[in-house]
C-alpha cells in the first residue's frame, strides 16, 4: 500500500505540478491586482474588469508555463503560433466559465467579487492545467526526436 501512496505522491508532486502551482499563483496574483483595480478603484462593471484582468493574467501565463513550467524550448513561429493560438483557446473556455460563474454569483447571488474570484480560480488553474499538460504543450517532448531523425 505504501508503495501505491508512493507512486501516486510521485506523479502528483514533480517539478512541472509544482511549477504550475507557483506559476499558477503569480497568474492569479496578476489576475487579482487588475481585477481589484479595475473593479475597485476604477468602478468598471463585473465582467470588463474580469475580462481585462483575463487578458493580462493569459498573456503573463503563456510565457510562464512555456519556459518555466512545461519547458517548451522550441521558438520556431509555426510552435509558437499553434502553441499560443490552442493555449489562448483552452483559456477562452475557461474565461467562459469564470465569467458566468462571476456574473452568476456576484450579481445573482450577492456574493463579494473577491470571494467569488477565489472559487472561479480554484476550478479554473485545475481546468487550465490539464488543457496545458494534453493538448497545447505535449507535442514540444515530441519535437527533439522528430529533430534527431531528420539530421
Amino acid at each position: 500500500m505504501n508503495s501505491k501512496l508512493q507512486s501516486l505522491w510521485n506523479k502528483l508532486v514533480n517539478y512541472e505540478t509544482i511549477s504550475y502551482l507557483i506559476c499558477g499563483v503569480l497568474t492569479t496574483v496578476i489576475n487579482y491586482i487588475v481585477n481589484y483595480i479595475c473593479y475597485y478603484r476604477m468602478s468598471i462593471g463585473t465582467f470588463t474588469a474580469n475580462l481585462i484582468a483575463w487578458v493580462v493574467a493569459v498573456i503573463f501565463a503563456f510565457f510562464v508555463n512555456k519556459i518555466f513550467v512545461f519547458r517548451s524550448r522550441n521558438w520556431k513561429a509555426h510552435v509558437l503560433l499553434h502553441e499560443f493560438y490552442t493555449f489562448i483557446a483552452a483559456r477562452l473556455l475557461s474565461l467562459a466559465f469564470e465569467a458566468v460563474f462571476m456574473v452568476a454569483t456576484v450579481e445573482y447571488l450577492h456574493i463579494e467579487n473577491w470571494i467569488a474570484k477565489i472559487f472561479a480560480n480554484v476550478f479554473v488553474v485545475i481546468m487550465n492545467y490539464f488543457a496545458s499538460k494534453f493538448f497545447i504543450f505535449k507535442n514540444d517532448k515530441e519535437a527533439p526526436h522528430a529533430e534527431k531523425s531528420d539530421n
